[in-house]
């Protein structure tokens, strides 16, 4: 097959050059009001960061933090879990989810994931659950919400914590049996985020938050996020300096405020991506939980899993001027920092798989249709020339 005619302009897996562009006097403005002010740490655009963003997200109380790795280790010390307790989290995630608990002592445990979706299966939840567990933490993958309602039900069940990494899927929306609508976050004990830049509400470094509809909840954690202190030079409890820059707050402002058209861009370039690799024998686009909304941080196809199949269409990509990643090229319960735990490759089939098949190509608000419409050829190019 003939090579693609490349588009005008080059394609990038996330272009945050050009998304700062088009807002560029916003954040300039944001960047020297903070400046001038000179509050740098716990500033005024940090509380007032969090309301809009608990607005935006319901009314939760946010209780922002250094970073999102920092929000799930916040989260899981609020719960008082006694040293050895087991913390059941996604086989198929990025090595924060386990990290936070092992550095507590706790114990990771993994449950296997969805083929379709890549979150959580209740069900492998549910066997995982021993007299031991005190947590369940629930990845809303790629940007689409876990099975909340079975979650929530297996968890309340058995009187375990359900603790939300949201960094992935902040916006999206879960619509239980009963019509009432749950925004990603705001379900379980506590919700943590990051604001890392590649996020799709990311800073220009690094920053974090917790959600929780418990006020009482809320307090511990804003103390524990800083030394513990209840009071000035007065300290209740071993807490973390977990503190959100002034500067990185006063760009979330500003970046907030476009969150939801961004959001629109990047569902209108997955439905193109729909449109166009729906039926390519050996591909499959991103399942859809009619339940969730789905935000898009990342748009994930899997390829056939047969030796090289992938590897092949990467490096295809690559030559045309398509990046692409893995995201994640192996299972956490097999990484060396892990072998601790025990666990041999086999025992979670669904996620060792997805980390031999699994492909995400681009996608960002600032992708134009003739960018979208060259990738999605060259990927269709790529698996049936």
């Amino acid at each position: 097959m003939p090579d693609l005619p490349l588009p005008c302009a080059p394609i990038h897996l996330l272009d945050l050059r050009a998304q700062h562009a088009a807002i560029h006097q916003e954040l300039d403005a944001a960047w020297q009001h903070s400046v001038q002010e000179a509050a740098f740490i716990q500033g005024p655009a940090v509380g007032q960061f969090a309301a809009e963003l608990s607005a935006y997200l319901g009314g939760p109380h946010v209780v922002p933090c250094a970073n999102g790795t920092d929000a799930l280790q916040l989260a899981l010390m609020s719960l008082k879990l006694p040293i050895g307790t087991e913390v059941i989290v996604p086989a198929f995630t990025y090595v924060a989810t386990l990290e936070a608990a092992a550095v507590l002592g706790l114990v990771p445990v993994p449950a296997d994931v969805r083929p379709d979706t890549f979150n959580l299966d209740p069900a492998a939840v549910e066997a995982a659950l021993t007299p031991r567990t005190g947590a369940v933490v629930v990845v809303h993958l790629f940007g689409q919400c876990a099975d909340l309602e079975a979650l929530r039900q297996v968890t309340a069940r058995h009187g375990v914590a359900l603790i939300e990494d949201n960094a992935q899927a902040i916006g999206a929306t879960f619509t239980a049996s009963s019509d009432a609508t749950w925004v990603a976050g705001t379900v379980g004990e506590v919700g943590t985020t990051s604001f890392f830049p590649s996020k799709n509400l990311g800073a220009m470094g690094d920053g974090g938050a917790l959600f929780t509809q418990d006020p009482a909840r809320a307090t511990y954690l804003r103390q524990l996020a800083n030394h513990g202190q209840t009071q000035k030079y007065h300290h209740a409890h071993i807490g973390l300096n977990s503190r959100l820059d002034t500067l990185q707050a006063a760009l979330l402002r500003v970046k907030l405020r476009h969150l939801p058209q961004w959001t629109a861009a990047r569902q209108r370039v997955a439905a193109g991506y729909d449109a166009a690799l729906t039926n390519i024998p050996g591909l499959t686009v991103p399942a859809r939980d009619p339940r969730s909304t789905h935000v898009f941080h990342q748009y994930t196809l899997t390829v056939a899993d047969e030796p090289g199949r992938r590897e092949a269409l990467r490096q295809y990509l690559q030559q045309r001027g398509v990046p692409s990643m893995v995201y994640y090229p192996l299972p956490n319960h097999l990484q060396p920092a892990y072998q601790y735990l025990g666990y041999q490759p086999g025992q979670f089939p669904v996620a060792e798989q997805l980390c031999r098949t699994v492909l995400s190509i681009p996608i960002h608000p600032t992708l134009d249709d003739e960018q979208v419409a060259y990738v999605a050829e060259t990927v269709r190019s790529g698996m049936v020339g």
